[in-house]
């Protein structure tokens, strides 16, 4: 017979583990399979294996310390307006502030974010505490659109131009824009763009300018699927996002909210600075 436990077939109470704990915003269930692969997940005391089916019965621990059995019916979510120089992690062992510092606290959840912006780059992040919706929201298979604003250094011709848009190969693979759009005439030297693309590769705007050879000297992301950043959410600021925002995130990512399609909460929370 096998060893190990069986990953194949589950009883209906069950739930894969990085699906669970994803359910109770412990983490997106990309994060949860690192931490498994890392031995810091472990199920009524013995080591997870990925898939492995768990229920409300069974004690978990992440990094040895209990993860409760409660699922958070009602999730949060919220868009943040990341400015330059702020990190997305929780912790930096070089001290630098992180998009995490400035978020409301949560009690028996974390907030997970939805993609990543390096150091240097401004604009939308979205947060929830729902790890299945910010893991299918990231998930390549969905397709889903991010738009970018990109300030650039020249006038890149048309031939430069097609060819972010019909592919290049970079290090990790082919990439291209889904649109490439002029965007104003900037400032001296300089050139705005507004780009789109379904995936959310590292680095990967920049990647594709720069094999180009465009340079780009300024960055930020306007649009995650369906959810703008408005015009009136200064950086460093957050709100909670509507019923129809959230409804709209779900339909994109292709799933059901857990909840029944309501958002824990209706209106934004006040705009105020955390600091």
């Amino acid at each position: 017979m096998p060893l190990g436990n069986p990953v194949t077939s589950q009883s209906p109470d069950k739930q894969r583990i990085q699906k669970f704990l994803a359910a109770r915003g412990v983490g997106s269930r990309r994060q949860v399979e690192r931490w498994i692969s890392e031995g810091r997940v472990k199920i009524n005391g013995r080591l997870a294996e990925v898939g492995q089916p768990v229920g409300p019965e069974d004690k978990i621990q992440v990094d040895d310390k209990p993860v409760s059995s409660k699922s958070l019916a009602d999730h949060q979510y919220l868009m943040y307006h990341k400015p330059v120089g702020e990190i997305c992690t929780r912790n930096d062992p070089e001290g630098r502030k992180t998009v995490f510092e400035r978020l409301p606290p949560l009690k028996g959840g974390r907030w997970i974010n939805v993609g990543r912006l390096d150091i240097n780059t401004d604009g939308l992040l979205i947060f929830t505490t729902d790890g299945n919706l910010a893991n299918a929201l990231m998930h390549p298979s969905h397709e889903v659109i991010r738009e970018y604003a990109v300030r650039v250094m020249g006038n890149p011709d048309a031939d430069k131009i097609q060819r972010l848009l019909d592919g290049i190969e970079l290090d990790d693979g082919q990439a291209k824009f889904k649109s490439v759009v002029a965007g104003g005439s900037g400032e001296g030297a300089n050139r705005w763009f507004h780009v789109t693309l379904a995936e959310g590769r590292n680095r990967e705007v920049r990647r594709l300018w720069e094999a180009a050879g465009v340079t780009v000297s300024r960055l930020s992301r306007t649009r995650y699927g369906s959810l703008r950043l408005p015009r009136n959410l200064a950086r460093g600021r957050y709100r909670a996002l509507l019923a129809h925002e959230v409804r709209d995130l779900y339909r994109a990512a292709g799933i059901e909210h857990e909840s029944g399609n309501t958002p824990a909460r209706k209106t934004p929370v006040r705009r105020s600075r955390i600091k």
